[in-house]
């Protein structure tokens, strides 16, 4: 019954998005060929539009459901909704211009596309924060809930009922807990739903309660229990989930593989594993590298003439850092430092008002010139342009040590600029706080995240305080 509900849901979400898109599409062409407001000359029929606006709508909802995107989970996050509509329809779009291609339209309006694609974004995403706020209403006046009964009252299911106190948005109503030793709550500072019974009494309370969920929140020396709960809950066509005893070891999304044949947890699920994502990742950071060596080329030969003329010794300087998968590598900068001893360059911070500086070179150092190089490390393949700052062996040794998940940065390529950096977490700034930044980039890439650091670091400047 419950996926034949989700199976309507999806279909009927899928309707509305097309619809959404066609009237979409219908805006645009007004705009462009009957508004006035902007200058055309119509070459095609409007059935010839519609017939394409068509043919991409349809694509829309075969990505969307492709992607998992008509999959009913009230857990999603507006944010979340928001991305997969900007990434489903400019996949579709992509895919409609082949279409256009492939079929030699060449007379079709480009601002009308551009107009279509935007509009059929700006209308989806209203349309669907509009739903989200409407169920949110609702379900705060009591409609559309879910009921949820925690067999556990120990600390993690207490934690669990506390946590959903805070997402009243999502309609989730504890109902009350099961559990075999403790009959009441130790602490009732959060008013914690009573304790109805014992786990024996399970399936009693789901005959004679509304219960939609049930969570499974006990200790991992209760794991012989679960075949008969599950069993019970199943003959019930009640939905159960399990909260791992070891949940504070997990990542925040934790990922299902299955390796001969047995399912494993991932405990750290990394987007760039996967081949397509490392392709795409390392395809622009070539092109990307490429473009801002030839762009900076000239400022490049200025530096490198500059350090010449203001202080003896090479112009790059050459530094060996941890990369991925714990790799050492050589990384270049441009010498912003009089020559001194490898070793005390590579077990010493620098400073405010460092005296082994040059004139130069601190300028170089506070507007992040000196880093120009590091692109040739990026299109040989050492760097990327968005990742972790690498860092010198003697304090990865060091880090490793005293942070908390510190060697988790190098599980993928080190970059240029990453998500802690283009929050202004360089030079003399928390080391714990670069990394929580760092393992959020790591679990959470998309192409659109390392386009928005890129903007990010680009819209703040270059220039950094902590830039020492």
């Amino acid at each position: 019954m419950i996926r034949g509900n989700q199976s309507v849901l999806s279909k009927i979400y899928a309707f509305c998005d097309f619809v959404v898109i066609q009237i979409a599409f219908l805006a645009a062409y007004w705009l462009k060929f009957k508004s006035g407001w902007i200058e055309s000359e119509g070459t095609l029929s409007f059935q010839t539009y519609l017939l394409w606006s068509l043919i991409y709508g349809f694509l829309c909802i075969a990505f969307g459901f492709f992607t998992g995107f008509y999959t009913p989970k009230r857990k999603k996050r507006f944010a979340y909704e928001a991305y997969k509509i900007i990434q489903i329809q400019v996949i579709s779009f992509l895919a409609l211009l082949s279409f256009l291609f492939i079929f030699k339209e060449v007379h079709i309006s480009r601002e009308m596309l551009a107009m279509y694609l935007v509009t059929s974004i700006a209308f989806l995403g209203f349309y669907r924060y509009y739903i989200k706020i409407w169920l949110k209403k609702l379900r705060e006046k009591g409609f559309n809930k879910q009921f949820v009964l925690i067999l556990g009252a120990g600390s993690l299911g207490r934690k669990f009922y506390a946590n959903l106190q805070k997402y009243p948005e999502l309609g989730f109503e504890v109902v009350g807990f099961l559990d075999d030793f403790l009959q009441t709550h130790e602490d009732n500072a959060l008013n914690y739903k009573p304790i109805l019974g014992t786990i024996d009494e399970l399936e009693d309370k789901l005959n004679n309660l509304p219960i939609d969920e049930v969570i499974i929140a006990l200790p991992l020396a209760a794991h012989d229990k679960y075949g008969k709960i599950i069993s019970t809950c199943e003959k019930a066509g009640v939905r159960t989930m399990i909260i791992p005893d070891f949940f504070d070891y997990l990542p925040a999304r934790p990922n299902f593989d299955n390796f001969a044949g047995i399912p494993l947890i991932n405990v750290r699920d990394i987007p760039l594993d996967d081949l397509t994502n490392r392709i795409l990742k390392r395809s622009f950071d070539i092109v990307f590298s490429l473009a801002a060596i030839m762009i900076t080329l000239p400022v490049m030969l200025l530096i490198a003439v500059g350090i010449k003329l203001t202080s003896p010794g090479p112009v790059i300087f050459k530094q060996e850092r941890v990369g991925l998968n714990r790799r050492t590598f050589p990384m270049y900068k441009f010498r912003t430092m009089k020559v001194m001893d490898e070793k005390d360059s590579d077990t010493q911070w620098t400073t405010e008002n460092d005296p082994r500086r040059t004139a130069f070179g601190a300028f170089l150092r506070r507007t992040s010139l000196d880093e120009l190089p590091q692109f040739f490390n990026v299109l040989v393949g050492h760097m990327s342009v968005v990742g972790p700052r690498p860092e010198r062996p003697y304090f990865v040794e060091q880090f490793k040590e005293e942070v908390p998940k510190y060697m988790v940065k190098h599980h993928i390529r080190p970059g240029i600029t990453g998500w802690a950096q283009s929050n202004g977490l360089r030079g003399d700034t928390s080391i714990e706080d670069r990394i929580n930044h760092d393992i959020f980039y790591i679990e959470n890439w998309t192409f659109l995240f390392d386009i928005k650091i890129i903007y990010k670091t680009i819209w703040n400047g270059f220039v950094n305080k902590n830039a020492y």
